[in-house]
C-alpha cells in the first residue's frame, strides 16, 4: 500500500465502480428486455425465469468463495478475472441464438459478477485514505444505484433502438476500458488465508438449483408427479446436509454462529422476505407493461422511473438517519410502503388501467424501497463484531439473491398456477394473484423487521454510525 498516495482518489473510485456499475446496469436491462426475448427466443415463461435466475443463482452460490479467492490469492487479481470473464460472458450472450445458450452466458456472468460486487467494495476501501474512505464507499453506492436505476431506461432505449443482443454488446467496451484501469490503479491485497470449503459451495448450490427448478419446472410437470418431488427432495436434502456440514467443517463458507445474534438473523430474514417480493412482483409488473398495455421497452424504462429513481435519493437520507432512529423504524416503514405500493398496484390492474392511477403506487414503492436499502445494510452489522463484518456482509448478499431467485420462481409460479399466459388477454388476472402474493411476502418483512434492536444505532453492539467495512475486507 505504500504507493496508494500517489494515485488520484477520483482515479481509484473510478477504477472500482465502472464495473460495478456495469453489472448493476446489466441486470434491470435484462429484465427489462424479458417480453423482447420472449419473441426473438420464443422462449416459454419458464426460459424467461432462468434467463434471470441462472445469473442470480451462481451469484448466490459464489460471493462467498470470490471474497475467499481474493483473500488467498489476491483481491485485485481476481477482481481482474471476474472483470475478463463478465466481458467474455456478455459476448456469449450477445451472440446467444437458443434459450439454453443464453441462460448458460447468463450463469457465467453471474458467477463472475459475484468477484466484482464483493471485492470492488474491499479494493477501494482499502486503497484511499481513511479519513476520504467515506466519500469514496459513498460515491461507490451511487454509482452503483445509478446502475440499477438506470437498467430498465438503458435497457429500453437500447432495444428499441437497435437489436436485443445490443444489451449485452453495451458491456463490452466498458469491460475493455475497465481492466487495464484496475490493474493499473487498484493495488493489490490480501487477507486472511483459509481453505476454501467446496464441499459446502457444492451442497448449496446444488441443494438451491434442485429446488428453483423444481418450483419452475412444477407447473408443467405437475407438482405430484415424480420427477418434481424427486428434484424438491433432494434439493432440502442437500440443504440440509449442508447445515449439517457448516457446523462441523472448521472453515465453514457461511457462519451459521452469526444467526445466534437476534439482530442478524432479523436482518438476513428481512432482506429474503423484501427481495422475494419486490424482485418477483418487479418480474411480473415489467412484462404487463409491454405485452399487456402495449408500452415499448423505452416507455416501460420511462415509467417506471418514480420507482426505480425514488432510492437514490431516499436511501442517502435513510442512511443519514439510522444513527438517530436506529434501524428497525425505517425498515418497518419502508416494508409496509412496499407492500402497500404492491396491493395498490395488484387492486386497479386491469389491461386498460391508467398510469395515473399506477405512478403514485410506483412512487410510494420506490421510497419504501429507498427506506429498506440503507438501514439493512446497517442493521446486519449493528451488533456483529468487526472481526465478523466480511463473513456477515457477505452471508446477506448471498442469502438476498437466493430471495430474487425464489420471488421469480415462486411468484410465476403463482402466475402460471393462476391460468396466466404471456397474451394480453391472459395475463392480468393471474398477475393480479401474483402480485399480491408478493405483497404478502414483502408484509411478512415487516413483521420480521420488528424483532430487529429498538432505538438509536449507536446503542446497538456494533457500531453502524459509521461506514460498515465493506464485503471480504481485511481482518485488522
Amino acid at each position: 500500500m505504500p504507493t496508494a498516495r500517489f494515485r488520484p482518489t477520483w482515479l481509484l473510485i473510478l477504477a472500482a465502480s465502472l464495473p460495478m456499475f456495469m453489472a448493476a446496469l446489466d441486470n434491470l436491462v435484462v429484465t427489462s428486455a424479458l417480453p423482447v426475448l420472449q419473441r426473438e427466443f420464443d422462449a416459454s415463461i419458464e426460459d424467461l425465469q432462468w434467463f434471470v435466475n441462472a445469473y442470480t443463482l451462481a451469484f448466490a452460490g459464489l460471493i462467498l468463495v470470490a471474497v475467499a479467492l481474493g483473500d488467498r490469492f489476491g483481491r485485485r487479481r481476481v477482481f481482474a478475472i471476474g472483470l475478463a470473464l463478465f466481458t467474455v460472458s456478455s459476448v456469449l450472450c450477445a451472440l446467444s441464438v437458443e434459450s439454453w445458450q443464453l441462460i448458460a452466458a447468463r450463469a457465467v456472468q453471474g458467477a463472475s459478477a459475484a468477484a466484482l460486487m464483493p471485492l470492488s467494495l474491499t479494493l477501494l476501501s482499502t486503497s484511499v485514505a481513511p479519513r476520504l474512505r467515506p466519500l469514496a464507499i459513498g460515491v461507490w453506492s451511487g454509482v452503483t444505484g445509478l446502475g440499477v436505476a438506470l437498467g430498465p431506461l438503458v435497457g429500453g432505449a437500447v432495444v428499441e433502438g437497435l437489436n436485443w443482443n445490443a444489451i449485452f454488446w453495451l458491456n463490452v467496451p466498458i469491460g475493455v476500458l475497465s481492466l487495464p484501469l484496475v490493474l493499473a490503479v487498484l493495488p493489490e491485497s490480501f487477507g486472511r488465508r483459509v481453505r476454501i470449503d467446496l464441499v459446502g459451495v457444492g451442497l448449496a448450490s446444488g441443494g438451491l438449483l434442485a429446488v428453483v427448478y423444481g418450483i419452475v419446472r412444477a407447473e408443467s410437470v405437475g407438482w405430484g408427479s415424480a420427477p418434481i418431488v424427486a428434484t424438491l427432495t433432494a434439493g432440502v436434502v442437500l440443504l440440509a446436509l449442508f447445515v449439517v456440514w457448516e457446523r462441523r467443517t472448521p472453515d465453514p463458507l457461511l457462519s451459521l454462529g452469526l444467526f445466534r445474534d437476534r439482530g442478524f438473523s432479523a436482518a438476513n430474514v428481512v432482506g429474503v422476505l423484501f427481495s422475494f417480493g419486490i424482485f418477483g412482483a418487479i418480474f411480473i409488473l415489467i412484462q404487463f407493461l409491454q405485452i399487456v398495455q402495449g408500452y415499448s421497452p423505452l416507455e416501460a424504462g420511462v415509467l417506471t422511473m418514480p420507482w426505480t429513481m425514488a432510492p437514490m435519493v431516499v436511501a442517502p437520507l435513510a442512511g443519514l438517519a439510522v444513527p438517530r432512529f436506529g434501524t428497525r423504524l425505517p425498515i418497518v416503514t419502508g416494508l409496509v410502503f412496499v407492500a402497500a405500493a404492491l396491493t395498490w398496484i395488484a387492486l386497479v390492474m386491469t389491461e386498460d388501467v391508467g398510469y395515473d392511477r399506477l405512478v403514485v403506487a410506483f412512487a410510494l414503492a420506490g421510497v419504501g424501497m429507498g427506506l429498506v436499502i440503507a438501514p439493512s445494510a446497517t442493521a446486519v452489522l449493528a451488533t456483529i463484531r468487526d472481526e465478523d463484518n466480511a463473513k456477515a456482509s457477505g452471508t446477506n448478499s448471498a442469502l438476498r439473491e437466493v430471495g430474487v431467485a425464489l420471488g421469480i420462481a415462486v411468484l410465476t409460479a403463482v402466475f402460471t398456477g393462476a391460468g396466466g399466459q404471456l397474451t394480453p388477454s391472459g395475463y392480468v388476472d393471474a398477475a393480479v394473484v401474483a402480485v399480491l402474493a408478493g405483497a404478502g411476502v414483502v408484509g411478512l418483512g415487516a413483521l420480521a423487521a420488528l424483532a430487529l434492536p429498538h432505538g438509536r444505532a449507536a446503542r446497538a453492539g456494533g457500531s453502524p454510525a459509521a461506514v460498515p467495512e465493506p464485503v471480504g475486507a481485511a481482518r485488522r
